[in-house]
């Protein structure tokens, strides 16, 4: 799960259900008070939500403002940040080169991305693709998370250059330890192996493809006007509106701004393996599926584990036993509110995916039930 926020503006909320909803194309009848409740609990000023089910999109829609004080309401295309979803499209890039023959999960990174080095010469030159995927690299949780957040004028590649001066908070794979570091590391091998960069990339060879129109990689150019989700924050006792930040230095671990409509067709193509939902073609194969998207079953993961059998840019947080129907909800909303630090904007902690599987049906969601909080950067 999103240890360190990477997009205040938003947080990313995917739910599997374990009942099923009546089998005709329609949304659950209580979808509007299930989400008014939810709104509530999380005390947020508005929120998106789309549902997939049996492969087809059921339900788009906004619901409450983009913005506190103004009564421009969220709809089916508003941006949010989606945070650290972003790292499994970075993970479904590096597939498409694979399946092009111009890379393989266990190159070793040094080998496609000249200069790397990490603190442990070991560690740098056995480190492979699969590794920067996986949070096993032995690094601390959130290690240097600090040279890009709050914004920093830190290139990708001069982060990159500083893992060599970072310690190593345990042994190589030995332990799983969430970070945002080598995620960006991982990004920048598209532009070292295409001459494309991963902005360029993820454009070109996903959003485009799958019709993702709405759908970009920054909001450092966010306008007066555009259709996006402002960031909130609980300070001095009451919500308030708070700056973006800009985090594109990070970009391939967090900085993809997407809506309702753009990640149903995400999800669409998840479900499917791979291959395009509405024609013939794929934009991964099938094989690439166990390590850029869901476990077998439909049951939603969020970030890499330790088995090389997880998804990249997810984690199993299912049962083991998970029986889950090909149904998801994916929900999006303006960020978890709490008590601002004084150095560290108070939208800093993101909610990432529901921790239980919950039905769509029964009493409305509890702040307990709902998710797990994950503390983001160290606090001053």
């Amino acid at each position: 799960m999103l240890r360190t926020c990477l997009k205040p503006s938003a947080i990313v909320l995917v739910a599997l259900t374990l009942v099923t909803v009546a089998r005709a194309q329609s949304p659950p009848p209580d979808l509007d008070a299930y989400v008014a409740a939810s709104m509530k609990t999380f005390n947020v000023p508005g929120m998106a939500v789309a549902i997939v089910k049996d492969g087809k999109i059921i339900v788009a829609k906004g619901y409450g403002v983009r913005k506190l004080g103004d009564p421009t309401p969220v709809d089916e295309f508003t941006l949010f940040g989606i945070g650290s979803n972003t790292k499994a499209f970075t993970a479904a890039a590096l597939a498409t080169l694979i399946d092009e023959g111009k890379l393989s999960w266990d190159d070793p990174v040094y080998q496609r991305l000249p200069g790397f080095v990490m603190y442990d010469p070991y560690v740098a030159h056995e480190m492979t693709i699969r590794d920067l995927l996986t949070h096993r690299s032995g690094m601390g949780l959130g290690e240097g998370d600090l040279l890009f957040w709050p914004h920093t004028t830190y290139t990708r590649d001069e982060i990159i250059y500083k893992l060599r001066f970072m310690k190593p908070a345990s042994s190589f794979r030995s332990h799983y330890a969430y970070d945002n570091l080598l995620y960006m590391t991982a990004g920048q091998i598209v532009p070292a192996v295409t001459g494309t960069s991963w902005d360029d990339y993820i454009r070109q060879r996903i959003f485009t493809p799958l019709g993702m129109t709405h759908s970009n990689v920054s909001n450092a150019h966010i306008k007066p006007g555009d259709d996006v989700a402002f960031p909130h924050s609980r300070m001095e006792g009451k919500l308030q509106v708070i700056p973006f930040e800009i985090l594109d230095n990070a970009g391939p671990a967090g900085s993809i701004n997407s809506c309702a409509a753009d990640m149903a067709k995400w999800v669409q193509l998840q479900l499917n393996r791979g291959k395009f939902p509405d024609r013939d073609g794929r934009l991964f194969s099938e094989q690439r599926t166990s390590l850029t998207t869901l476990s077998a079953g439909g049951c939603v993961t969020t970030t890499a584990a330790n088995s090389s059998d997880t998804p990249a840019g997810w984690e199993d947080s299912s049962p083991a036993s998970c029986s889950c129907p090909r149904k998801i909800l994916v929900s999006l909303c303006s960020p978890m509110p709490r008590k601002a630090a004084p150095s560290i904007p108070s939208s800093s902690t993101c909610l990432i995916t529901i921790s239980e599987f919950l039905p769509l049906t029964g009493s409305p969601p509890t702040k307990r039930s709902m998710i797990k909080r994950r503390k983001t950067a160290p606090r001053p």
